[in-house]
């Protein structure tokens, strides 16, 4: 008899695996964030419910549940790549657009020549 515990984690892991990879847009971005977080708040209150002692049907489930833990790793790691790639991109773009409205500003004043009526 494998514990309701065991089920409703491996449960919550096929919905963290089936969250679609690849480019999405930055509504759905947000609102798969949330679903994540919440995912990832019910395999922690279900966490405190596995505890040895572990039958022999358990143990077999068991390491199904950790080659599946391996994937969602993996899938986490990528939208986190993701979100770090937006993060630097939207600065990136920000920084563009400082110097496209003054390009001046970064200029290196060497004391050669200073006009102070900038």
């Amino acid at each position: 008899m494998i514990r309701p515990a065991m089920m409703a984690w491996r449960d919550v892991t096929e919905k963290l695996l089936a969250l679609p990879a690849g480019e999405i847009s930055e509504e759905q971005r947000d609102a798969m964030i949330l679903g994540i977080e919440g995912f990832l708040d019910d395999r922690d209150k279900l966490q405190a419910q596995i505890v040895a002692p572990f039958t022999s049907e358990e143990e077999v489930f068991g390491k199904e549940l950790v080659a599946m833990e391996a994937d969602v790793q993996k899938k986490l790691a990528f939208f986190t790549k993701q979100i770090r790639m937006n993060i630097s991109e939207s600065q990136s773009k920000k920084d563009h657009m400082k110097n496209y409205i003054n390009p001046y500003s970064n200029v290196a004043r060497d004391g050669t020549f200073y006009d102070t009526k900038q």
